[in-house]
């Protein structure tokens, strides 16, 4: 009888090492979680950067209105006839 409390009580230790510090413990199981609540978020944020990317070529291939504001504002052109003024801000010392 002592001998099969003892050998219980091995397989209790071992079953209980397994879960506190094995290969499916609580502590690997909680950073897997947090991983891939990071990468869901990281999915989230391309997910809706490309819908911006997306939208941004439907408006380039639907008309020139589109075209010719990403001109102006990142290129910095300006049509014949039109007249550009800079204003520069004094910086105060």
């Amino acid at each position: 009888m002592k001998w099969m409390v003892a050998i219980l009580l091995v397989i209790l230790i071992s079953l209980q090492y397994r879960i506190w510090f094995g290969q499916t413990s609580f502590q690997k199981i909680q950073q897997q979680e947090e991983k891939v609540s990071k990468i869901k978020q990281e999915n989230l944020e391309l997910l809706q950067r490309n819908q911006k990317l997306l939208a941004e070529i439907k408006g380039l291939r639907k008309g020139e209105d589109s075209v010719e504001e990403m001109a102006r504002f990142q290129l910095g052109l300006i049509k014949e006839g039109e007249t550009f003024f800079r204003i520069i801000k004094k910086e105060s010392n």
